[in-house]
């Protein structure tokens, strides 16, 4: 039993099942004993592995990117460079390296960047340097054009699951059974929002639903509609939400999700069609990672990399770019989806 695991059975006894959510955002952020707050998560000795950690090609391949739509955009004179997750920082520093040769990007660029754990913002620091941070994005400017990223920041945010039932829906929920955390089934109710989803789902199947990230996303939206700009949202989900994903990591390896709270990193499936549709800009279609780094010169550059590299060094920048592409790894699993003006172009990698 964790340390945090009294703490849920505690809150249950004393106001009954928590939902999916409410158990995500204490096991993640708990201000003493959540996940996020008390440690860096990411490399070998954490639990999991990030693009950006497992190459530099990937940062500075989006940073060319987003430079590349700054530029088609017009060039304006004053923009956000915004990140939301930015892990240990790694990403938004390949970024700015790639784009320090693009004539005044530099110059026209502030930086943001979205973190919740002080962990993770002291790293950030000592690899990004200059920067504004911010706990949500409610804060950002929303006077001026907002370039952003977010590699596996959706896949983190609270979830609520309803399995079908012959009319309406069951929220799954969270409960204290014989002093362990189980799951349970709440009520039969109407679920207004989930109305679309009774032509395309049967009775005892799972969807998913993040309030949250489709919040983040209409707010992403109309700020890029307004004032220019566009949004990269890297991640692993597909276009709709189909079954149970909720998922935990520890020490690499998969584990029940409701085992260690706040001692596992815990996320679920993007649920990408409805990302999109919250957002009052346009966007691309869902593009798989692989054929999103391809299209951006990803193998051209691994090849320009890898003269200058042999022995041990060598076979591990080979076995990075096949991690970043391959389908069978992260190139099928993880998906790119863009955000950008209804008057602009996609960004480059993306189509509409």
């Amino acid at each position: 039993m964790t340390d945090l695991t009294p703490h849920l059975l505690a809150r249950i006894e004393a106001h009954g099942p928590m939902t999916v959510a409410d158990f995500m955002t204490e096991a993640l952020l708990h201000p003493t004993m959540g996940y996020y707050t008390t440690r860096d998560p990411l490399g070998a000795a954490g639990d999991f592995t990030t693009a950006p950690e497992i190459s530099q090609m990937f940062g500075e391949l989006i940073g060319l990117a987003l430079a590349q739509t700054w530029l088609d955009q017009g060039a304006p004179a004053l923009f956000s460079l915004a990140e939301l997750g930015p892990g240990r920082g790694t990403l938004m520093a390949d970024i700015l390296r790639a784009t320090r040769a693009v004539p005044d990007f530099h110059a026209a660029a502030k930086v943001h960047l979205i973190e919740a754990s002080p962990t993770l913002r002291a790293k950030q620091k000592s690899a990004v340097g200059e920067a504004t941070w911010h706990d949500t994005i409610d804060t950002l400017p929303d006077d001026q054009p907002l370039f952003l990223v977010a590699n596996e920041f959706f896949d983190a945010l609270p979830i609520r699951q309803y399995q079908r039932g012959p009319e309406g829906w069951h929220e799954r929920l969270i409960a204290n059974r014989d002093g362990a955390l189980t799951f349970a089934l709440g009520p039969e109710l109407p679920q207004p929002q989930l109305a679309h989803r009774l032509a395309d789902t049967t009775e005892g199947q799972l969807v998913e639903t993040c309030p949250t990230g489709t919040a983040i996303t209409q707010t992403l939206g109309a700020r890029i509609q307004s004032t220019k700009g566009a949004a990269l949202l890297i991640d692993y989900g597909d276009w709709v939400s189909l079954g149970d994903t909720l998922q935990a990591l520890q020490d690499h390896r998969s584990v029940p999700p409701l085992a260690t709270p706040g001692e596992a990193d815990i996320t679920a499936h993007v649920d990408f069609e409805a990302l999109a549709k919250a957002a009052a800009c346009d966007h691309s279609r869902l593009t798989l990672q692989g054929v999103f780094l391809e299209r951006l010169g990803i193998t051209q550059r691994a090849q320009a990399l890898a003269d200058r590299l042999q022995g041990e060094a060598l076979n591990s920048h080979v076995a990075a770019h096949r991690r970043l592409t391959h389908p069978s790894e992260m190139g099928n699993l993880f998906k790119v989806l863009a955000l950008f003006p209804k008057d602009a172009p996609p960004p480059p990698g993306c189509a509409t």
